[in-house]
């Protein structure tokens, strides 16, 4: 596989597709930024992982599952019963025109 480089036109199209508009310095940064990463790609693609697993989890307990449990959640009454004015379990407001 042939070494990608960042140049002008890969950064005109990033820039383009991430809506960026940087000066040139901040473009010269991200280019190396850029070139850095895929570099380090690159050198992470010698690995050889033949036989190695593909790691679906770190932890190896794996998923928890519980059962439902249908609670009852209605806390309507104790929400309402801080409210400076209620009204047959309602809060009461200001009327609005």
């Amino acid at each position: 596989m042939s070494k990608i480089v960042i140049n002008d036109a890969v950064m005109d199209n990033v820039e383009i597709l991430a809506k960026l508009s940087l000066s040139n310095e901040e473009r010269v940064r991200a280019m190396e930024k850029m070139q850095e990463i895929l570099d380090y790609m690159e050198k992470l693609n010698e690995l050889d992982t033949e036989n190695v697993e593909p790691l679906v989890n770190l932890y190896e307990r794996g998923n928890v599952f519980r059962e439902d449990q249908v609670q009852d959640n209605d806390i309507k009454e104790m929400i309402v019963e801080g409210a400076p004015r209620k009204k047959d379990g309602q809060y009461m407001v200001p009327k609005t025109i």
